[in-house]
């Protein structure tokens, strides 16, 4: 056996806790597993009760220690929030210490300053865990996928959301009913913003989106738009029609006329979406994530599995640690860095106007029971160039009317010109739900 490579970890929660589980407890795993041991850990309270048993002789609240402990030589960052686990990270690299992280809010706001750091410093920041729990899918778009030209890359990364929607589905249970279901179980923090309004999955999709073409985009520019209003009855109708309602979060080349030399135009973005019943996506259930790849010339690929929990996400870290265990026992030196392995962005990305995304569109219009009234929302859209899929009449009582709508691929702006023009009409009485369309 070789050398034993020190680990400082930062964060003994939920996710800390799993890592520390799997390193003491290695027979059955991977040999690698062998050359690692934890030797400092900064957690916030050091009396607070353990799932874990960790000797109290490498316990601290300071987490700047960890780092500046000789003995630590690979530095795991699972505390979550931007700060202070950015700066932390910055001073693990500074220090020439590879790091191990979780934390997508981190990587999404500022990966390009880190990335850029740490292949200043020789050293690799690894982020496996950040997206998709233990589905290996960072590696895979770095390494597996590199020889593909990527088209797309949308899925549900949101494991929350995806219990919600399901629950809503197959019990047409209320949203705030069973939010309170998934908090009880643990799978929706006690204030569930980030998962609800859609935030956790753009910080994934921004993530996604830099490895799938090769570029930095601004994280707080992804239109973003969550669960939180959506109605059971929406998910009913679209059933009726044949779909299933998921929160998609989609990065995509937009298809324009590229200069060569010009930034790549990406259409990003999370939306509650419809998704055809024999859609690969449509069937992942409860908390399971799954991202959808296509690419040329491999097409698509499908990678699928448990998205958050102790155990998924502790298993994405220690991957990433071994892989630097790995290298660090075949004898690579610094400022050798794997090309694969470490983080680099090849070419300058950009964010297209909202106005400007290709999509479908569903739609839900109270409107008044009248004749013709179907006509002249389908007149509307006619004239701004909007080609309707369906257009249906549903609950039709005393002398209101709800009118439901799918679009065929339009322009946002051709849709959203059109939509203003439809509720000003005197039939109509407003928008009750709108969602994306695949």
């Amino acid at each position: 056996m070789g050398k034993r490579i020190g680990i400082g970890l930062l964060g003994l929660g939920t996710v800390g806790s799993g890592v520390a589980k799997i390193i003491q407890n290695p027979n059955g795993r991977n040999p690698l597993v062998k050359q690692v041991e934890l030797v400092r850990v900064a957690v916030r309270d050091l009396n607070r009760p353990r799932s874990v048993s960790i000797p109290t002789s490498i316990l601290t609240q300071d987490p700047q220690s960890v780092i500046d402990d000789p003995s630590v030589e690979l530095v795991v960052e699972v505390m979550g929030g931007l700060e202070p686990a950015r700066s932390l990270i910055l001073r693990a690299i500074s220090a020439g210490k590879s790091v191990v992280t979780a934390n997508k809010a981190v990587i999404a706001r500022h990966g390009e300053e880190i990335a850029t750091a740490a292949n200043s410093a020789g050293v690799y920041v690894l982020i496996e865990a950040a997206v998709g729990g233990g589905i290996p899918i960072i590696e895979p778009l770095k390494q597996s996928l590199g020889g593909n030209k990527i088209k797309k890359v949308s899925g549900i990364i949101n494991g929350t959301t995806n219990y919600i929607l399901t629950k809503m589905a197959k019990e047409g249970a209320a949203y705030i009913d069973v939010i309170k279901d998934a908090q009880n179980l643990g799978y929706a923090e006690a204030d569930p913003e980030a998962d609800v309004e859609g935030f956790d999955a753009a910080d994934k999709i921004a993530i996604l989106s830099g490895l799938a073409f090769g570029g930095p985009i601004e994280r707080d520019k992804i239109p973003t738009e969550g669960i939180s209003n959506l109605l059971s009855r929406d998910i009913d109708y679209a059933k009726e029609l044949g779909y299933e309602v998921k929160l998609l979060a989609v990065a995509e080349k937009f298809q324009t006329n590229q200069t060569e030399g010009k930034a790549i135009p990406l259409a990003v973005w999370v939306r509650p979406t419809l998704v055809p019943s024999e859609h690969p996506l449509a069937g992942v259930s409860g908390v399971n994530n799954a991202i959808l790849v296509e690419g040329d010339p491999i097409g698509e690929v499908m990678f699928y599995g448990p998205g958050a929990g102790a155990g998924p996400t502790a298993s994405a870290v220690v991957a990433d640690i071994l892989n630097i265990a790995g290298i660090s026992a075949i004898g690579n030196s610094k400022n050798k860095l794997d090309p694969l392995l470490a983080g680099s962005s090849w070419r300058n990305c950009q964010l297209e106007e909202s106005r400007k995304f290709i999509q479908k569109n569903y739609l839900r219009l109270k409107t008044q029971d009248t004749p013709g009234v179907i006509g002249k929302i389908g007149s509307v859209f006619g004239d701004h160039g909007v080609s309707i899929q369906s257009i249906v009449q549903f609950d039709s009582q005393e002398n209101d009317a709800e009118i439901v709508v799918i679009t065929h691929e339009v322009s946002q702006g051709q849709f959203v010109d059109s939509l203003e023009k439809i509720k000003g009409l005197s039939e109509v009485k407003g928008l009750a739900a709108q969602m994306a369309c695949i």
